[in-house]
């Protein structure tokens, strides 16, 4: 016990901790969404953020001391997401043949995420400020914190918005998909993954790597159309 208790204040004073604690905390969580047949109910990244969170309030760890050491792995985020580039390149002959529609159904879905997210806010009666925060909420976290910057939201709250979007799309995808009988296979695929993409980005497009190919792949393509339309789009539109 007391080689325990050295190496965790050796660790808790160190960036090591937030490297360690996040790394152990997704390896268990994979393992375990594994274990239950990818459910999506246990989705690894929810149940990482969950417990990361717990630990960092049980334990009084502070956030930038947590993130001293998690840096190297958001670091890997950039990487990541161009790696999903590689299921799209070899599907290309496809994507040059449904460009027009794919730019339409980017464009509309967007709208839509956006539109919807800003209704909702303005009945539930939201200052000013949290409603441009919700605004860029489909857009990957890094980029939606940018725009909410340039629109005059609260780039912060911006990021927590979209994290909950993405983990809810991951989570509610297959039942929803069920629900309006999309098929397994062919375009059903294709559908199924842009439309994760479309609202739920990043997190979205990871479940849908992880259950399909190629819905990963059209998963990856709306997350990049989003990224360009939205970062393009919005800032002249709330201007």
């Amino acid at each position: 016990m007391a080689e325990v208790v050295a190496l965790w204040v050796y660790l808790s004073a160190t960036p090591l901790f937030g490297l360690t604690a996040t790394l152990v905390t997704y390896v268990l969580a994979h393992a375990v969404y594994q274990r239950t047949g990818q459910a999506a109910w246990a989705n690894p990244v929810l149940w990482s953020v969950f417990t990361l969170a717990c630990l960092l309030l049980a334990t009084g760890v502070s956030y930038p001391g947590y993130f001293s050491g998690a840096q190297f792995i958001h670091f890997l985020l950039g990487p990541a997401v161009v790696a999903l580039g590689w299921p799209l390149w070899q599907r290309r002959a496809e994507v040059q043949k449904r460009w027009g529609r794919l730019l339409v159904a980017a464009l509309v879905g967007g709208t839509a995420a956006c539109g919807s997210a800003l209704a909702l806010g303005w009945a539930l009666g939201l200052p000013g400020d949290v409603l441009l925060s919700m605004a860029p909420k489909s857009v990957t976290a890094p980029v939606a914190m940018g725009i909410a910057e340039k629109i005059g939201g609260i780039p912060a709250l911006s990021a927590v918005f979209a994290v909950l979007t993405g983990l809810i799309g991951a989570l509610s995808g297959k039942l929803i998909f069920g629900l309006l009988r999309l098929p397994y296979s062919g375009s059903g695929w294709a559908a199924r993954g842009f439309a994760l993409g479309t609202a739920s980005h990043g997190i979205g497009a990871a479940r849908a790597l992880q259950v399909n190919a190629d819905a990963g792949a059209y998963a990856g393509l709306a997350l990049g159309l989003q990224v360009v339309l939205a970062s393009l789009l919005m800032p002249l539109f709330f201007r």
